[in-house]
């Protein structure tokens, strides 16, 4: 269930902001609402964590195992930061250097050693030497009067050296040959390497001294903690709002309040600190221009779903409904179904198990993420020998006793029969494939009716749940059309009597009369007309609401699609690896497949529960209970917590 809140708001003497902020902290019991705060101290603390941060990121790629970790206080963790951090603006500052140097050495590949001293010496001695490269075209065409010495020719390009003595006449046509002339380099090229060689050293330096911080990680890591609550605090401070109120004789009074909300149960514990420390406190019933947070309170059982829905960053409304216990359960078949192989959830429970008896063993509290494993894991297995589908075996290689717990009309065991409704007189049947479609519309059916009697359980005191019942009505109506057009609609025929009650005709009067029951009362809030004014302005809505229904419910068909796609892969894994299982040299080969084709199927498994089971929970179930997930979680305003 979402936990009942209370909106509070504090008033509280302007000198006394930061004393109340710490009884508040201790507390630990009032979710504050967002403040922004201001100020130098902020600043400086947020420069801090920032350095924190980083320095925690660097130490923690030099990861040493069985490192005994340094014991610090929090002075001593942000200095080691510091230091970290200055020698990481040196390893880059090297690295930027180490960059320029090589991108230095690679334009000059080409040329052999380079000594620019060597050059000027002759130069001043009358000898102008310079390295030229051009097009071999243009090489050709230079005038006799050039002195040059060939060092590499290609079909492209010419390297060479034109020498000019002093006493030599200038070139008639030096800007031509000044366009290819080598940029000298300001040192040698064996300089060159000999620094690049120095840098290397140097980086190598910096991370050995980097990772001497290594055992200060945990420290490191809880100043960031410690940081973070000293911002929170400092934010709240300097964020709380003030007022100057004139007080007689007094002068002006500076007053300060802030807003929060608070567990309903909680509340007297915040009236008696209120009482003790002269704070001005007033309640409120949220409202839903409120921001209230949401708190999720339910069993063991129910509350191990908290670790998906946490994942998925999904928090309801305030003013939403708790599906907790109806995603728990819907999840888990349609995680049987998509997995679909009973093998696969031995392997999943198996693997589940490990952590679940390390902690039993020693004696500490099992996590609910593994708990939840374990529940896949076993809805598999349920699905599995329901449909006799195992490791993608064909149902001739499984032993009879498996077969016989799977269910005739969806077991692989009769997939090649027909199944004849008793209302069909064996004219008309259905396969195993369109038996497990039913069963996936029936699904929809049985949630998506879930989420209208939700719904309709919220209004039941106004005239509005008529509209629920309509909506309800078309669900039912539409259900069978469905199972018409899609399914097989010889089986089930508009024309269908079962009993003396025409079922076709009764599944077209329920569509026809739900729509007119949401059309006139879906909107009503006190006044019919404005009701059916509301669903007449918004007609094509209304209209394209039957349609979004129908594709609601042939939406649930992806839970047999892709279960099939993963039971058609693990067969083609099987035949693939089959045949090399009968030669011994062969063996490891066939095995090597079989583990990475169906360890690669129960992967593309694990992205289809996320794309296709959780989207039928977040977004077909949800949006038939008007749900837009736009929570937050409640957090309230308390104390670093030593873990």
């Amino acid at each position: 269930m979402i936990v009942p809140m209370k909106k509070v708001s504090l008033i509280i003497r302007g000198y006394q902001k930061a004393e109340a902020l710490k009884t508040l902290r201790k507390l630990g019991i009032v979710h504050l609402e967002a403040a922004e705060g201001s100020g130098s101290r902020l600043e400086e603390l947020k420069e801090r964590l920032s350095l924190l941060e980083n320095s925690l990121f660097t130490v923690s790629e030099k990861k040493i195992k069985n490192l005994v970790q340094r014991s610090m206080e929090v002075s001593e963790a942000i200095a080691a930061a510091r230091e970290i951090a200055a020698l990481s603006e040196e390893k880059k500052l090297c690295a930027s250097q180490q960059i320029t140097l090589k991108t230095e050495l690679d334009r000059l590949s080409g040329w052999g050693e380079i000594d620019p001293e060597t050059i000027e010496e002759l130069s001043e001695k009358g000898i102008d030497i310079s390295l030229c490269e051009m097009p071999t075209s243009e090489y050709g065409e230079l005038d006799d009067s050039f002195k040059t010495v060939c060092l590499q020719k290609t079909k492209t390009s010419v390297k060479f050296v034109l020498i000019k003595s002093g006493e030599e006449a200038e070139e008639p046509d030096a800007a031509r040959l000044k366009a290819y002339r080598l940029e000298l380099p300001r040192t040698s090229t064996s300089e060159l390497r000999q620094s690049i060689a120095e840098i290397d050293e140097r980086i190598s330096g910096i991370d050995r001294e980097i990772s001497s911080f290594a055992d200060c990680a945990d420290g490191i890591r809880k100043a960031v903690k410690v940081c973070e609550k000293e911002i929170e605090f400092e934010t709240y401070a300097t964020g709380m709002a003030t007022e100057y109120l004139s007080a007689e004789g007094k002068g002006n009074v500076s007053v300060s309040y802030i807003t929060g909300y608070i567990e309903a149960e909680n509340l007297p514990k915040l009236q008696q600190s209120a009482t003790v420390n002269c704070w001005g406190l007033l309640t409120e019933e949220p409202t839903e221009e409120d921001n209230v947070p949401t708190k999720l309170k339910n069993n063991k059982f129910v509350s191990l779903i908290y670790p998906l829905t946490d994942f998925l960053g999904t928090v309801p409304g305030y003013f939403e409904y708790d599906i907790s216990g109806w995603f728990l359960s819907f999840i888990l078949i349609f995680f049987g179904i998509i997995f679909g192989d009973g093998g696969y959830g031995l392997l999943i429970c198996a693997v589940a198990a490990v952590p679940i008896i390390k902690s039993l063993a020693a004696k500490k509290e099992v996590s609910p993420v593994f708990l939840l494993i374990g529940l896949f894991g076993l809805s598999t297995i349920i699905w599995g020998t329901l449909t006799c589908t195992w490791f993608g075996l064909s149902s001739e290689q499984l032993p009879g006793w498996l077969k016989s717990l799977s269910i005739p009309v969806i077991s692989n065991v009769y997939a090649d029969k027909l199944w004849y409704p008793f209302w069909t007189d064996g004219e008309f049947g259905l396969t195993t494939a369109q038996n497990l479609q039913i069963f996936c519309f029936s699904l929809a059916l049985v949630q998506l009716s879930v989420a209208h009697i939700k719904v309709a359980a919220r209004n039941r005191r106004s005239i509005k749940l008529l509209g629920d019942i309509g909506s309800i009505m078309q669900l039912i109506g539409i259900y069978y059309v469905v199972l018409s057009f899609v399914v097989n609609g010889d089986v089930f025929s508009f024309g269908l009597v079962l009993g003396g009650i025409p079922v076709g005709t009764v599944a077209l009067v329920l569509v026809i009369a739900g729509f007119v029951l949401s059309f006139v009362f879906l909107n009503y809030e006190g006044n019919i007309g404005k009701s059916i004014l509301a669903s007449m302005k918004n007609i094509v809505s209304v209209l394209l609401g039957v349609v979004n229904v129908f594709s609601d419910i042939v939406s649930y068909i992806r839970l047999w699609a892709v279960g099939l796609a993963g039971a058609a892969i693990s067969a083609t894994v099987n035949e693939l690896a089959g045949p090399l299982l009968g030669n011994f040299m062969f063996a490891v080969l066939a095995i090597v497949l079989l583990v990475f084709g169906h360890g690669l199927n129960m992967i593309l498994n694990i992205l289809s529960v996320i794309v296709h089971g959780i989207r039928l929970n977040t977004l077909e179930f949800s949006s038939h209970l008007d749900m837009s997930w736009s929570g937050h979680k409640f957090v309230p305003f308390e104390e670093q917590l030593e873990k």
